[in-house]
């Protein structure tokens, strides 16, 4: 009875993810408060095309390498360059597939916004009105200046592990992440069949994109934003995950 009332739950869910009226739009609060705007820039971050409703780029980003890895819409990610940890070339994007050489954006934390305004609107990023409107890209400099974190005093780069504890995290896991992701994370596949990829391969394997997500999101989905608890409880949910299946 359990299981099934737990299946009926997760079908739930992922409908109201998936429908119009839930999903992440361009509509704002009536009166937005500086976390929702800073999560708002965390998801502009992530993939802005998705958050303000607008086709991804088909051309590959001027200033993105030419001996680079990756091209088309991708490339203008913000975090394709600067990284889910904000440290660029020097973090976790230092080699693979998704090295670029480009620096991170962590020398920008606590940069007046309206600096961080002026590199985004500039040549080298080139997030000119007709793509990112004053609104948008404001919020993606808040995120920039106010959002970051330095990931590795709550990650262990060499081991990959959340400097959380799991049990907090569980608590709010299975009272909040739980209801799309299932107990066990693996209610969504991100992957295929082939090559699945759960809450838990995530959390386990890129720990830096599952923490930046958890703060803020996915962009396109309504999918929660715990911005607005201590980073600490972000860090314990992580280490959660990191208990969970990865395949």
């Amino acid at each position: 009875m359990r299981s099934r009332l737990m299946i009926g739950a997760v079908a739930l869910a992922a409908a109201f993810l998936v429908s119009p009226a839930s999903a992440q739009t361009s509509e704002e609060p009536a009166s937005a408060t500086d976390i929702w705007e800073i999560a708002r820039g965390g998801l502009l971050y992530d993939k802005w095309w998705e958050v303000i409703e607008a086709d991804a780029p088909s051309d590959t980003h001027p200033a993105y390498p030419a001996d680079g890895k990756q091209k088309g819409s991708s490339t203008w990610r913000c975090k394709e360059c600067h990284g889910w940890d904000y440290l660029g070339a020097a973090g976790a994007y230092a080699k693979g597939s998704h090295f670029s050489g480009i620096k991170g954006i962590s020398g920008m934390k606590g940069a007046p916004v309206g600096d961080v305004v002026t590199l985004l609107r500039g040549d080298l990023h080139r997030f000119t009105p007709e793509l990112l409107s004053d609104s948008a890209v404001q919020k993606l400099a808040l995120f920039v200046s106010q959002g970051q974190i330095d990931t590795d005093a709550y990650i262990d780069r060499a081991t990959k592990a959340a400097k959380g504890d799991p049990a907090k995290g569980a608590r709010y896991y299975q009272t909040i992440c739980a209801v799309c992701h299932g107990f066990d994370g693996k209610a969504m596949n991100f992957g295929d069949e082939q090559k699945p990829e759960y809450i838990g391969t995530i959390g386990s394997e890129n720990p830096w994109e599952a923490l930046h997500k958890i703060r803020f999101g996915q962009p396109g989905v309504g999918m929660v934003a715990l911005g607005a608890l201590d980073i600490q409880t972000s860090v314990d949910i992580l280490a959660y995950t990191q208990t969970l299946p990865v395949k």
